[in-house]
């Protein structure tokens, strides 16, 4: 049982090792479904949104840990 707690602690620990990282990708994943379902944007656009926005939010954090 140990073995799994560990395992899953440590699968936690890829996706929510950075907070902030976590909070900026939720946000653009709510985006690009605010895109899709309230404005009714095609795919081309939703998919844009959420491809440009996950890509910034991964420099953004980058940029942050290199910083320091």
């Amino acid at each position: 049982m140990n073995v799994l707690r560990l395992f899953g602690k440590e699968l936690l620990g890829m996706f929510v090792g950075d907070n902030k990282l976590a909070l900026f990708v939720l946000a653009v994943v709510a985006l690009a479904a605010v895109c899709a379902l309230a404005l009714h944007a095609n795919g081309l656009i939703t998919g844009a949104v959420l491809a440009l926005g996950c890509a910034g939010v991964l420099i953004e954090s980058v940029l942050r840990a290199g910083r320091g």
